[in-house]
Order: structure tokens, then C-alpha cells, then sequence
């Protein structure tokens, strides 16, 4: 009888355990901004250039097996359909790489609610970016949306040429730290446009061709 009852507790316990460890692995890391950026200012390479660069950062810090995928809109250009950042990032939650969840879903990540901010938009390696009143200033990180996450309409470019130009046009830019100048200065995705599109010009307008990752 006393075996079966601590048979009992002890599978009770076991189970009791499993959502806490559930609860540990949703936290895992599923956002960050990229260290560093490709290095050819907007030229990613494409979309599929920018989720390997994200994909690869990931894998240094040991969370390389999730599909990442970069927060870039691209235009309808060329014959191609527009698609849109906020269609590429699942549907959340989002935790950066401290643990810290930074959006629950879509709506709250472009929510007024949204935990995005200079402390909480962190590097895959978990480090602050500096941002505006630092030196270097590196705030400005590639989005090519608007304020809502989605492509800009018309034919203006505003991705760098879906993200494959170091030379002319402009990339609109967010603020990772929610501050400084621009049309909507507070806005982690949608700030202003780049001067450029080449790495010296980004560094120029306050950034270094960094740009957000998300894991689906």
C-alpha cells in the first residue's frame, strides 16, 4: 500500500513539473536585433539574404534550430508582390534574449503597449544597441514599413530595392530606442527614411544596417 500511494506522488509531482518547464521553454529567445548587419549597407542579399544573416546569428548563440525570419517589408516591384513584416513573424509570443517578453501577438508588438525599447530590443547576444546620445549612434534599424508593419504602397522606394541596393534610393528606418527626429520619431518601425542606401550612408543617418529577427 505505502509503495503504491508514493508511486501515486510521485507521478502527481511529475506532473505537476511539466508546465513549469513548458512555461521555461516559451521563453526561450525569439527576437533580437542583429549584432552586426551584412556589412553591404541595405544590400541583404534580399528577404532570404536577411533570415539567413538572422538565422546564422541565431545558430552562434545556439538557437539556430527555428526558423527566423527578418521584419522587412519589400514593394511590388518587378512583376513581384508586396509583402508585408508583420506577415513574416508568426504570431508571437516574442521574448528577447534575456527572457524578457517584448509582444504577445501582431497587434500588441504595433500596439501604443508594445515592450519594445532601448533595453528590451536587445542583440542576440543579449546586448543594448546604443541609441540615441551614444557614440557611435546605431539606432536606426531597417524595416522598410510603415507604422503598422506593413509594405508602403506605390511605387517610392522605400527598401533599398527589396533590400538588394548599396547605392541609390532609401530604406525607412525605425528607432529601437523610441526616440529622435524623423516623421514618428518614437517609433520602433516606421521613423524615417535612410540618406542612402550604402553602409557609409546608414552610419551617416544614425544606424549600421541592423535589422529585427523573430523565430515563427
Amino acid at each position: 500500500m505505502k509503495t503504491s500511494a508514493m508511486l501515486v506522488l510521485l507521478s502527481g509531482l511529475g506532473a505537476c513539473a511539466m508546465p513549469a518547464r513548458g512555461g521555461m521553454e516559451s521563453s526561450r529567445m525569439s527576437f533580437f536585433i542583429t549584432s552586426a548587419g551584412t556589412g553591404r549597407g541595405a544590400d541583404l542579399g534580399g528577404v532570404a539574404g536577411a533570415d539567413a544573416h538572422c538565422r546564422s546569428l541565431a545558430e552562434a548563440v545556439g538557437e539556430g534550430n527555428r526558423t527566423w525570419h527578418a521584419y522587412l517589408s519589400t514593394s511590388a516591384t518587378g512583376g513581384q508582390t508586396a509583402m508585408h513584416a508583420r506577415d513574416r513573424i508568426g504570431s508571437g509570443p516574442w521574448y528577447n534574449a534575456k527572457g524578457g517578453r517584448v509582444a504577445m501577438n501582431v497587434a500588441d508588438l504595433h500596439g501604443a503597449t508594445t515592450g519594445l525599447g532601448k533595453t528590451t530590443s536587445l542583440t542576440e547576444r543579449g546586448d543594448v544597441v546604443n541609441g540615441r546620445g551614444d557614440t557611435p549612434n546605431r539606432h536606426d534599424i531597417l524595416t522598410g514599413s510603415q507604422l503598422d508593419g506593413t509594405a508602403f504602397p506605390g511605387s517610392a522606394d522605400k527598401t533599398c530595392s527589396n533590400w538588394t541596393s548599396s547605392g541609390e534610393g532609401s530604406a525607412q528606418v525605425g528607432h529601437h530606442d523610441r526616440q529622435g527626429g524623423g516623421e514618428n520619431p518614437t517609433s520602433w518601425g516606421s521613423a524615417h527614411g535612410s540618406r542612402g542606401c550604402s553602409q557609409a550612408n546608414l552610419i551617416a543617418t544614425g544606424g549600421n544596417g541592423l535589422f529585427y529577427c523573430f523565430a515563427m
